[in-house]
């Protein structure tokens, strides 16, 4: 069962200006199909393909001659000799939609398309199901909670169990058929670290892998502490860095940077991690059951995890790169979230709670101090609260499910 994914009309209006078009994201977050679904029409290859892959790699010229255009070419970090033929083909063409490419953001397929298809193509990100995709919402504006969103924001009744949605995760194949969770998470792990970590780096031993991992999941939501990393998997502060550089292009964490500019001299710089998948951030940190989860001790971490990715999604299906950052400065005054839209900014708060009050946006004052070139906004509180609610002249609560 085909669950209809927000970004359709994003992918037909892009595929329309540019040449080629790359969808990337994490594995198995629906990158094929919805670009068999969208488009039809279009030959469709997959470097999954052993014998297309050979082909690619060793007659990269032919392969592309043998190219039925238009045509959607799946897993392309597999075959980078072709990137430099595409850009030939796509210069004596010169019409748009022709080659539609995705693939897993690793390095080396980000590196090839910047470097050989630059002006050429057009580059989307996709993330898992969002909770709109979930309930069949259609409602399409990304996430920024000024009066318009707020006003128009009808969302269609939530009949979702939240704390089932966050163990269950945001993979497509999830809510399409009935899958066993946890044999599906073990699945999805080795097959990232045989498939996609032996290739990008040389991990000797992949249980270390496997505990980096582990223990990333459980910090999801906080600080980045390298040390405290390096001491727990038992490897170097290098070996963290670089590790979570190959999470972050593998689409697997987001880091959301700290909010800066020339006012916030006391700011820290250290940016805060998110599982982009609640359900493998359950799976890795090993709590086995909604129930646990909401009871839990880091009941607050997975609903802030999940409410940062809903929003990271809500701007993705627009084509468009989040506009958020965090804020915390040396006097542990700190903010959820900041969404900047051109002048205005938007503080958050982020609370499991279903019994918001004013005490929780405390810290927004400190923006009011500190930021004179900004439009400081009404701040927003998302809860669990079933109801927008104002609390103050411009403090407003929202439920998770207006994202």
């Amino acid at each position: 069962m085909y669950i209809s994914r927000q970004q359709e009309t994003t992918l037909r209006r892009i595929a329309q200006q540019f040449p080629a078009l790359l969808l990337s994201g994490a594995r198995q977050v629906g990158k094929s199909t919805l670009l068999k679904e969208v488009f039809s029409d279009y030959s469709y290859l997959t470097f999954d393909d052993p014998m297309l892959r050979q082909q690619a790699q060793i007659e990269p010229f032919l392969f592309i001659n043998s190219c039925k255009l238009p045509t959607i070419l799946d897993e392309v970090q597999y075959a980078p000799e072709i990137f430099s033929l595409i850009k030939m083909e796509l210069d004596t063409k010169k019409k748009n939609g022709l080659f539609l490419l995705s693939g897993s953001q690793a390095f080396e397929l980000m590196k090839n398309v910047q470097e050989t298809l630059a002006g050429r193509i057009a580059i989307l990100k996709l993330g898992g199901l969002s909770l709109r995709e979930i309930n069949h919402d259609e409602f399409f504006k990304p996430f920024i909670p000024n009066l318009d969103y707020l006003d128009n924001r009808n969302p269609i009744e939530n009949n979702k169990n939240i704390w089932q949605v966050i163990h269950q995760g945001s993979m497509p194949r999830l809510y399409e058929q009935e899958t066993d969770w946890g044999i599906y998470y073990a699945s999805y792990v080795a097959t990232y670290i045989e498939r996609d970590i032996r290739q990008i780096i040389n991990v000797e031993n992949t249980a270390n892998f496997s505990k980096f991992m582990s223990a990333i999941a459980a910090r999801s939501g906080e600080l980045l502490n390298y040390s405290n990393i390096a001491q727990e998997v038992e490897i170097s502060i290098e070996t963290v860095k670089r590790w979570l550089s190959v999470l972050q292009a593998s689409g697997i964490i987001y880091l959301l940077k700290p909010y800066a500019n020339n006012h916030l001299k006391r700011a820290i710089k250290t940016p805060k991690v998110y599982m982009t998948d609640t359900g493998l951030m359950a799976y890795l940190s090993k709590w086995t059951s909604p129930e646990t989860i909401q009871t839990g001790a880091k009941s607050g971490q997975f609903f802030e995890t999940f409410v940062i990715n809903e929003i990271i999604k809500s701007f993705y299906n627009n084509g468009k790169e989040p506009p958020i950052y965090f804020y915390r400065d040396t006097n542990q005054k700190d903010i959820d979230l900041i969404i900047e839209d051109g002048q205005n900014i938007y503080p958050i708060e982020i609370k499991s709670t279903g019994n918001p009050n004013k005490k929780m946006a405390a810290s927004f004052k400190t923006l009011q101090k500190t930021v004179a070139d900004k439009n400081i906004k009404e701040g927003i509180i998302i809860c669990q609260y079933p109801k927008k609610i104002l609390l103050a002249e411009d403090l407003i609560s929202i439920p998770y499910f207006f994202i």
